[in-house]
């Protein structure tokens, strides 16, 4: 007897599980059913601010799949259409045709929430102003790209510095304008420790973009027309022609919450190690309205990035086909670029590593991307942190140039297999002048780690 597959949401892991599913059951075995409230399916929104910035040239080089494609692997895709509703002991879900109006319920054997992430915006004067944009979707992109052809204006100010802030202010700068960037913490990403991130603001200073530390967004002021002309902070005006909105988001579980599914302290879904929400048998939840292991501190916590999204996808369309996957936990990784600065993060903060409970040395070390005779050789700065006594790696922090980001990567291997500095400092990197220094910089800062603790024991 054929079951029925009901996925709300057709982004990252809504159609991963959809097409995973599919995979190990046949349409006879499993009817699919995915709603999506927007315009597309199966799209990248880390690509909007190099879609945005002129990097990529057309909007569909954004999108993995179309509606089309998915329809053609008999996977019943109905765009436009809003879950309203999840009825969760009559196995049902309420939907509105966005287009038409109308609105029907769907039973369900099996059910997917991959509702996604909420953009934050302050409920302050003026937030919704023409001329405000978010970049969440490709409608979003294509708002602001619209704006930006049409505004004589060369003056933008960006709300927020974290990975979405710092991209947008590289597409704006490349788009020739004048940047202002308003950002509520002591330095840019606060995903950084803060001596880290003042390293940021340095160079986006030296590219000319101004950085606002310590303000926050009051209000949105709009001219004669009703469309923005300024925004203020608590002391200061500054002119804007766009604002574009960087701040954050927040797990979109609204749906879930008004079912009576359990949420966490950052209010995503809970999930097992299956990906499936716990205590329900038949709900399965991915991507970023979940919450995660983080596997270094112990702890559940929001991490809103398509790489996690897709994997969750996959495990839970294989648990569905009858097959068997799970998802463990994260470190915490992730990476961006401002101009030609590199920033790279995984593992803990040092105020992360404190509210653990965690006793901790950390160092900070100079070196370059490759031998330093090498043409083309770039700085780099690494802070690594260690737990005291047991020297266990617990995070690493990269800011640099050509060549640093993706040297991130190392450090997130060895924090999953819980690796001590010390072993750290005898892995077996790859050396050649053009690609690094013989003692590669995380081999670097592993060995002072290493001697770090020590000292401390």
């Amino acid at each position: 007897m054929s079951e029925r597959l009901v996925i709300i949401g057709g982004d990252a892991t809504g159609m991963s599980a959809a097409s995973q599913a599919r995979r190990m059951k046949t349409a006879q075995e499993l009817e699919i059913i995915v709603f999506e409230r927007g315009h597309f399916t199966s799209f990248s929104a880390c690509g909007i601010p190099y879609w945005v910035g002129g990097d990529v040239q057309e909007r569909d080089e954004l999108i993995a799949r179309t509606p089309e494609e998915h329809r053609a692997r008999e996977i019943d895709l109905r765009m436009r259409t809003e879950v309203l509703e999840i009825d969760v002991p009559g196995r049902r879900v309420r939907a509105r045709d966005l287009e038409a109006g109308t609105e029907t319920w769907t039973e369900y054997d099996k059910l997917v929430i991959a509702t996604g992430a909420t953009p934050i915006r302050p409920p302050i004067p003026g937030i919704d102003a023409p001329g405000v944009h978010g970049v969440q979707t490709l409608d979003d992109g294509q708002a602001l790209i619209s704006t930006l052809e049409s505004t004589a204006g060369r003056r933008a100010v960006v709300v927020g510095a974290g990975y979405i802030g710092v991209e947008m202010a590289e597409a704006l700068i490349n788009r020739g304008y004048d940047v202002t960037m308003i950002n509520r913490g002591t330095q840019p990403m606060a995903t950084l420790d803060p001596d880290m991130g003042a390293l940021i603001r340095k160079a986006m200073d030296g590219m000319g973009i101004r950085v606002l530390c310590d303000a926050e967004l009051t209000a949105v002021l709009t001219d004669d027309t009703g469309r923005v002309r300024a925004v203020t902070t608590a002391d200061a005006e500054f002119p804007a022609d766009v604002v574009v909105l960087g701040i954050g988001v927040r797990p979109a579980t609204e749906l879930a919450r008004a079912a009576g599914l359990p949420l966490g302290q950052h209010d995503g879904l809970l999930t097992d190690l299956a990906m499936r929400v716990r205590g329900y048998e038949n709900i399965w939840a991915g991507g970023d309205c979940v919450e995660v292991l983080d596997l270094v501190s112990g702890t559940e916590r929001h991490i809103a990035l398509g790489t996690h999204a897709n994997k969750h996808g996959q495990i839970i369309g294989a648990n569905i086909g009858g097959g068997y996957g799970t998802f463990p936990g994260v470190v915490g990784t992730a990476v961006s670029k401002v101009c030609d600065l590199e920033v790279a993060r995984t593992g803990l903060r040092e105020k992360d590593a404190r509210a653990s409970g965690l006793q901790f040395v950390t160092v900070t070390i100079e070196s370059t991307s490759r031998s330093g005779y090498f043409p083309g050789t770039a700085s780099m700065t690494v802070k690594m942190i260690a737990e005291r006594r047991t020297g266990r790696l617990l995070g690493v922090q990269l800011v640099g140039r050509e060549g640093a980001a993706k040297r991130i990567d190392i450090a997130a291997v060895a924090l999953t297999a819980r690796m001590t500095v010390e072993q750290m400092i005898a892995l077996d990197l790859g050396y050649a002048p053009p690609f690094s220094p013989v003692w590669d910089p995380i081999l670097v800062a592993a060995r002072k780690a290493a001697l770090a603790v020590e000292r401390g024991r």
